[in-house]
């Protein structure tokens, strides 16, 4: 792992999050983030149509679904990236020939959305008891005019900013799985926000774990 530099300051907005929510799909959780809020859905394995379906492992789908109309270019962008981490860290290999479908619905976006996004889809993967090499999660950074780089920012604060980055970092290493870059930067300023969205996801993780303990330990 990178070291941070000691001007950014990493700090994250209120995580809440709850699991199966939805009857009828095999696994589903919301997600929130300050005010951005989006729930998930997953269903599979299931039948594949002859026409999508891969002999050595499952077809994986993702659907984006806006709080209103059809997905834009953005949200078709933002379900290829949920879709290429999720392969990293699915055992898509153990179900040959079958469809696994990943439906994300916003509910409210105010700013760091992609990561809402991962982060969502984790947990909802996680509920369905689908077989994972690691974990992963989202964390979104933003450089300001100043510079100063600020972890999970709100859409007023990704607006005023230069720069805006995604990464989805895996649970094992912390390696970075995915990443989606927007805006202008140095190279320096891009290894200095990897490094800070690995230590953010540390508190991520953790959340994880305190919300799936909190779920069995009412369930036992």
């Amino acid at each position: 792992m990178m070291e941070v530099c000691g001007s950014s300051n990493v700090t994250l907005r209120e995580f809440g999050c709850e699991q199966s929510l939805l009857s009828r799909p095999d696994g589903s959780a919301s997600f929130i983030q300050g005010d951005t809020s989006v729930l998930a859905a997953t269903y599979g394995p299931a039948e594949v149509k002859v026409s999508k379906e891969i002999y050595d492992r499952a077809t994986l789908e993702v659907l984006i679904q806006p709080k209103v109309g059809l997905p834009s270019v953005r949200q078709r962008s933002q379900e290829q990236c949920v879709r290429e981490t999720c392969e990293a860290s699915l055992l898509l290999s153990l179900h040959p020939r079958s469809s696994l479908t990943l439906i994300l619905q916003l509910i409210h976006d105010d700013g760091s959305i992609l990561s809402c996004f991962l982060n969502a889809a984790c947990m909802a993967l996680i509920d369905a008891g689908l077989p994972m090499s690691c974990l992963f999660c989202g964390v979104t950074c933003a450089i300001d005019a100043d510079g100063q780089i600020v972890t999970d920012p709100t859409a007023a604060q990704e607006k005023e900013s230069r720069a805006v980055m995604t990464f989805a970092i895996d649970s094992t290493e912390r390696r970075v799985i995915m990443s989606s870059t927007k805006g202008s930067f140095s190279v320096h300023e891009l290894q200095q926000c990897i490094a800070v969205s690995q230590k953010a996801s540390e508190k991520i993780f953790q959340f994880y774990r305190d919300s799936v303990k909190r779920r069995y330990s009412k369930t036992l």
